[in-house]
């Protein structure tokens, strides 16, 4: 088995040492808990055969390709996906590049040409509900019987269901973070919603007012609810500071009107320009508001501040997966 976590394309060749592995299917933005019951699953059956556990992705979402009119807040783009597959303890994503000529695969050319040719799988595991080929004419059954055909086995994992018997999924926690509840939207990941994203220069008027910023652009997909948020600050490095963050569109500063997030780090003095930082949500602290003046401003970021800080200290990880992403 591989040691070090590998990202790929599956238009490029599978190194040999990640062929006969047991790869988990399926699009998994969000790597929410639902998807990890999937995900535990193939890793389960990967140490059972002393196998790789892969996991076979789609790049870009689906619904971007035949709904591209319809914005899609993606929760976890590539990168993030990746981190987080590998610290749940994956060998590599694989990627397959999802355009309107792969959708149009037969189901038969899906399982020899990917699973059989390019990844040689000894087995697959996917959620009960997973459709593939064109006009989705490959489901479980099919599945299962081309696993006979072609020499893998398919284990299918039933839908997740929170604690209140409701099915955890990604539109759900997009609904969530839509409204702010970053709390509940933890409770079905798994882990605290966390962004990354390269720290970019802004107007620095909160260095002016002592309260300077780490500033990161978000996608203008990116449908998080605008308002303050008690975070946690984690830079390239690892280290990890508590903080305050603002999240908001700002048209009069940003040419291209995309959201902007502003993180205040607590205790951190230093240059952050140009590091892919993460920021990890705790809480929704209120609203933004637009004060009288410059004075108002500071005695609020004040008390933003301490509510942030009192949140805070008294959080504890959900699971091993955000205690190594948060904590």
């Amino acid at each position: 088995m591989t040691e070090a976590f590998e990202r790929i394309s599956a238009t490029s060749p599978l190194p040999p040492g990640l062929r006969g592995g047991v790869v988990a299917i399926g699009n998994f933005d969000g790597v929410h808990r639902g998807h990890q019951a999937v995900l535990e699953r193939a890793l389960t059956e990967a140490r059972r055969h002393g196998v790789p556990a892969l996991v076979l992705s789609f790049e870009p979402h689906p619904r971007k390709v035949f709904r591209p009119d319809i914005p899609l807040f993606v929760l976890t783009p590539p990168p993030m996906k990746a981190r987080l597959l590998s610290l749940l303890g994956f060998a590599a994503l694989v990627e397959q590049p999802f355009t309107r000529d792969f959708a149009s695969l037969s189901a038969e050319a899906f399982v020899t040409d990917v699973l059989d040719r390019n990844l040689g799988i000894s087995h697959a595991v996917t959620g009960f509900d997973f459709h593939f080929g064109k006009d989705r004419q490959g489901g479980p059954a099919y599945l299962m019987a081309a696993g006979e055909r072609h020499g893998f086995g398919v284990t299918l994992v039933d839908a997740f269901r929170d604690e209140g018997a409701e099915v955890v999924s990604s539109s759900r926690i997009r609904t969530l973070l839509c409204e702010g509840e970053v709390a509940e939207a933890a409770g079905l990941l798994g882990y605290r919603f966390t962004v990354e994203s390269e720290v970019i220069g802004g107007q620095q008027l909160g260095r002016t007012l002592g309260f300077p910023t780490a500033n990161m652009r978000l996608s203008p997909e990116a449908t998080l609810r605008e308002g303050i948020y008690a975070v946690r600050f984690r830079r390239a490095d690892g280290t990890l500071y508590d903080g305050v963050a603002s999240f908001g569109r700002r048209p009069t500063v940003d040419d291209n009107g995309a959201p902007l997030l502003e993180t205040f780090v607590f205790d951190f003095s230093g240059d952050l320009y140009g590091e892919i930082c993460a920021v990890s949500f705790f809480g929704y602290l209120r609203s933004e508001v637009k004060f009288d003046g410059l004075d108002a401003l500071v005695a609020q970021m004040k008390r933003d501040e301490a509510e942030a800080r009192a949140l805070l200290a008294g959080v504890s990880p959900l699971s091993e997966l955000d205690a190594a992403i948060a904590f």
